[in-house]
């Protein structure tokens, strides 16, 4: 009997839940979290007009979703939109079922239908959630989220902040502006608001949070935008990295942050200026410089005169170390785009120029000669991977543009940037390829099921730059 790909996830998915251990089953019911997607008015200034959105639970960004390490948690799906739609949970090493892939792990929530996510958080760190049906539209429309996993011994701050930068394209009267889907920007760098957004509010110098001198702030940072790369400054103040991606790194201090597409930090900020001082974050990068937020000291006596000395190392989750000398190496080429050379892409199984894959398909970008439609749809997985299999992805970006490169299901090790090894060889679930730029990661595919590859500026994964990764 012939199983389509859409009955093949109604039976995987089936089968995910009837296959709970007896130990599972009787034990505790998770913590069930509600997440209802549907259209939001929302103002980005106080007395602003109201500014059309979609959004988790009323609110752009949704809510802050935190749990512990190792908790088992259930989070419902409704969706009151009249698309379809589907929740991925980004950096969540969740089984392949609950992964929010419409057409890969599972079909579309329709509108007016409801969809339970249950799984474990088996790492602890700073992710987020958004769709992955439409994600070029559906995510600058608002749907995003933060989902904060604490440590089993969390560093001694005072406070913590967590900070979800993205932007929208508003118009004149203060409505945001529907053009999304448009070629030249799925060619190009992608679809760029011209408000950036903190935490659902109009970035700036106005968007002011306050300390009192001596204090020690965690500061867990997403970039939610669709395609916005943030380049960060905090003068006066040494940004200390404690994680990327959720993943423990050795601290270190930068003096400039890049961070693109679908990707997070966590710094520790002792704040030493005076008290009654202020202090700008600033984005300096060229295609959007300006003040991000206000770092405001309070004019009263200060907490403590020295930085704390509690430590600020992050223990480690569990990932197994991909063992190079044994490593398989596959080769993966990006080209296309507006500005690359011309290109000749597959497109359903017939070669296609790069002025068709525009005009005919909707399509600007090929991985490997292969240029796929959202979700891979109709497509096999460009790569096969066995369980357990260690491997060497040696990325080669033959485009004139940066591509955010997110793996789902899996973290990796960026080992080496045009064939020179780093120094600080971080886990990352997404990772910055530059213009005519080759990266190495390395990993152990050890989550079994068919995984998202793509670029993570949300128009190119839709023009083309998606794939999936089969494991075992």
């Amino acid at each position: 009997m012939k199983i389509s790909r859409r009955g093949f996830i109604q039976t995987a998915a089936s089968l995910a839940v009837a296959s709970l251990s007896p130990v599972t089953a009787l034990a505790a019911p998770p913590r069930q979290k509600l997440l209802r997607a549907s259209s939001v008015e929302q103002a980005l200034r106080p007395g602003a007009r109201l500014t059309n959105f979609w959004g988790f639970n009323g609110g752009v960004p949704g809510p802050v979703l935190r749990f512990r390490k190792g908790e088992t948690v259930r989070l419902l799906l409704q969706n009151a939109l009249a698309v379809d739609t589907a929740v991925h949970w980004h950096g969540i090493r969740v089984q392949n079922a609950m992964d929010g892939v419409p057409f890969v792990t599972q079909n579309p929530v329709r509108s007016g239908e409801q969809f339970a996510y249950e799984f474990v958080v088996p790492d602890s760190g700073t992710f987020w959630y958004h769709p992955h049906q439409s994600s070029f539209e559906q995510v600058p429309r608002g749907l995003y989220g933060a989902l904060i996993v604490e440590e089993d011994r969390p560093i001694e701050v005072d406070r913590e902040w967590v900070w979800v930068l993205s932007d929208v394209r508003v118009g004149d009267d203060g409505r945001q502006v529907e053009d999304f889907g448009r070629i030249l920007d799925f060619a190009n760098d992608g679809r760029l608001g011209n408000q950036v957004l903190l935490n659902g509010k109009a970035a700036g110098s106005g968007h002011s949070f306050e300390v009192r001198s001596g204090e020690r702030i965690r500061l867990r940072l997403i970039n939610a935008a669709a395609a916005r790369i943030f380049q960060l400054e905090l003068p006066g103040h040494e940004m200390k990295v404690i994680a990327f991606d959720g993943q423990a790194v050795e601290p270190h201090v930068v003096e400039s942050l890049t961070l693109g597409p679908g990707m997070r930090v966590d710094l520790v900020l002792d704040c030493m200026q005076s008290p009654g001082s202020r202090h700008l974050l600033n984005d300096v990068n060229r295609r959007s410089a300006g003040p991000i937020a206000e770092i405001a000291y309070r004019n009263v006596r200060a907490v403590r005169q020295k930085p704390s000395s509690a430590p600020i190392r992050l223990a480690p989750n569990v990932l197994r170390e991909p063992d190079l000398a044994s490593a398989t190496e596959h080769y993966i080429m990006f080209q296309g785009g507006m500005r690359g050379a011309p290109a000749i892409g597959i497109v359903d199984g017939k070669p296609a120029k790069t002025h068709e894959l525009m005009e005919e398909h909707g399509l600007a970008w090929t991985m490997n000669f292969t240029a796929r439609h959202e979700h891979a749809l109709m497509h096999e997985p460009f790569l096969n991977l066995h369980v357990g299999e260690h491997v060497v992805l040696k990325m080669i970006n033959e485009t004139d543009f940066v591509h955010p490169m997110h793996l789902h299901g899996h973290f990796f090790r960026v080992i080496a940037v045009d064939g020179k090894q780093l120094p600080l060889q971080p886990w990352r679930d997404t990772v910055l390829m530059g213009p005519r730029q080759t990266v190495d990661v390395a990993f152990v595919a050890d989550n079994p099921g068919e995984w998202m590859f793509h670029c993570h500026i949300l128009d190119h994964a839709a023009g083309g730059m998606m794939g999936t990764i089969q494991v075992g």
